[in-house]
C-alpha cells in the first residue's frame, strides 16, 4: 500500500534511480522506525495550515511524520513521547512562525533536534530569520535560555524555505518542503549505507 501510493507521486519528481532509493528508504522506515520526520511548530500559528498539510502529504507518500495532535493519545507522557520521536527521527522540519519564540515547547524541541545533530529544515512562515530572538521569560532557567539561543542561531544559519501566508500558495510550500525532506532521507540512507557497507540494503 505504501509503495503504490508513493510511486504515483514519485514518477513526477524523480529519476528512476531516485525512485528506487525512495522505495528502499520507505521499505526500511516502515518496518523499523515509527517516525521519519518530526514536525516542530507553534500550534496556534500553523497547526491548521502548513503543519497539518505537510503531515497529511507525507503520510500519503508513505512516510511516518510526527505531529503532536496526530500521534499523541490520552495518557501519553508529553515530554517522553516528544523526546522519543525526536531521538528516532531522521529529519526535523521546523515551521517557524511569528509567535514561535514565545513557546517553551517549540524551543525545547528545536534545541533537542540541534543537540541530537539531526538535519533540520526550517520553514520561515511570515517571519524573517533575523527576527528570531529568545524572549526574556522568568520561568525559564539560564540553561534553557542558552539552549534556545543556540538552537535559534543554528536555525538562522541554515538555508530554509520562506513562506508568506497572505500571498503564497500552501500547496507550493507543502510540495517544496516534501521534496526536500524526501531527498534528505535518501541522502541520509546513502550515508548510512556507506558508513556500514556490511549491513544489507533496504529491500
Amino acid at each position: 500500500m505504501h509503495r503504490s501510493l508513493s510511486m504515483n507521486i514519485q514518477h513526477r519528481f524523480f529519476s528512476q534511480h531516485k525512485q528506487t532509493r525512495v522505495n528502499q528508504v520507505l521499505a526500511k522506515r516502515v518496518i523499523l522506525e515509527p517516525c521519519d520526520v518530526f514536525i516542530n511548530h507553534r500550534s496556534m500559528d500553523t497547526k491548521r495550515t502548513v503543519a497539518t498539510l505537510l503531515y497529511d502529504h507525507l503520510c500519503r507518500l508513505g512516510f511516518h511524520p510526527f505531529l503532536d495532535n496526530k500521534n499523541m493519545k490520552p495518557g501519553d507522557k508529553l515530554f517522553d513521547k516528544i523526546n522519543s520521536a525526536i531521538l528516532q527521527c531522521k529529519v526535523g522540519l521546523a515551521v517557524i512562525s511569528p509567535r514561535y519564540c514565545e513557546s517553551y515547547f517549540c524551543l525545547h524541541e528545536l534545541a533537542l533536534l540541534m543537540e541530537c545533530k539531526k538535519k533540520v529544515i526550517p520553514i520561515f512562515c511570515d517571519i524573517k530569520p533575523s527576527q528570531l530572538r529568545v524572549i526574556k521569560n522568568k520561568k525559564w532557567t539560564l540553561e534553557n535560555h542558552q539552549r534556545f539561543k543556540f538552537a535559534l542561531d543554528e536555525a538562522k544559519n541554515t538555508v530554509g524555505l520562506t513562506f508568506n501566508s497572505s500571498e503564497g500558495n500552501f500547496s507550493d510550500i507543502v510540495t517544496s518542503a516534501s521534496d526536500i525532506i524526501i531527498k534528505s532521507l535518501i541522502e541520509l540512507e546513502d550515508e548510512e549505507q556507506m558508513q556500514h557497507p556490511d549491513l544489507p540494503a533496504a529491500l
